[in-house]
């Protein structure tokens, strides 16, 4: 499509001047700013890209579809948000680096308030299936204080790329949350993290398959970490050596959150006196919590 000359660009100009003014007299100032800085940015990329109306009918269709889909278990705009890296660049905006904090990283749509409670040394697999995994560590501050009482939250798939919500049954499995020991220490077991796909039968899915982009996620265990006084922390650690870390659909993998995961033969000994039949594996996060805002 052929560059707009000087007049049709004045004329696209002026809208944008009209739409973002039409935002001023906004009572909420913060609202002000966004709304006209929003209107610029759209369309800017809109000129950029010389939109033409039936790509703009395409892309209503693609919002009113991740509409219909989303439900109470399912947020395809979270999804949307997290293929498109805006989730991770709000993460980085609103979790700028102190020190030597854990980095954050998505929340991702699995998340579930009220997950059962576990005493330290607990299982948080619930019957979800997968290889027994050994999870301890520790809980600071920035300046090496440990932090007792910190509340854990941990949720993750199974074995098959499933967390629970995603099964339909009303199940619990694979999410509990716990507390730090007076020490600042905290230990579970759950299932080694295995990769799987972000739900790609819908709009977002479809996006992916068009351009070429793989939906799947390297392979991680979610944790949120509350503690008065402190940052609250939403992060996952991944395996090291998965192949996909280099190529996650979320952008969520950061070196510092890549962690060991030592496989163990059948028979080894394991944590708590435990029976493990089979293979399982072990690994160690050590969290440190920035001060809050």
């Amino acid at each position: 499509m052929a560059e707009p000359d000087a007049e049709q660009s004045a004329r696209e100009q002026e809208l944008v001047e009209r739409v973002a003014a039409s935002f001023a007299g906004a009572d909420d100032e913060r609202l002000a700013t966004v709304m006209q800085s929003l209107t610029r940015h759209l369309h800017a990329f809109l000129r950029e890209v010389r939109l033409t109306e039936d790509e703009w009918n395409q892309g209503i269709a693609f919002l009113t579809a991740a509409g219909h889909i989303t439900d109470d278990k399912r947020q395809e705009f979270i999804l949307l948000s997290d293929v498109l890296g805006a989730s991770m660049q709000t993460i980085a905006i609103n979790n700028v680096a102190h020190a030597d904090a854990t980095e954050a990283t998505v929340f991702g749509p699995f998340f579930v308030d009220d997950a059962p409670r576990i005493e330290n040394g607990g299982d948080i697999a619930g019957g979800a299936t997968g290889q027994p995994c050994w999870v301890e560590g520790t809980v600071t501050d920035t300046a090496g204080n440990r932090v007792p009482g910190a509340r854990i939250e941990v949720w993750e798939a199974d074995e098959d790329g499933f967390y629970d919500v995603q099964y339909g049954d009303d199940r619990t499995s694979g999410r509990a949350h716990l507390f730090t020991d007076d020490d600042g220490g905290y230990r579970f077991w759950g299932v080694t993290p295995t990769p799987y796909p972000i739900p790609h039968d819908g709009p977002v899915g479809a996006l992916l398959a068009a351009s070429g982009r793989s939906p799947m996620r390297a392979a991680h265990l979610h944790f949120m970490v509350t503690a008065p006084g402190l940052r609250t922390l939403v992060t996952h650690i991944f395996v090291r050596g998965d192949e996909l870390l280099a190529s996650d659909s979320v952008f969520g993998v950061k070196d510092s959150l890549v962690m060991d995961f030592e496989e163990l033969p059948a028979g080894t000994p394991a944590p708590g006196d435990r029976a493990v039949e089979g293979p399982w594996s072990r690994t160690r996060f050590d969290v440190v919590l920035a001060p809050a805002d």
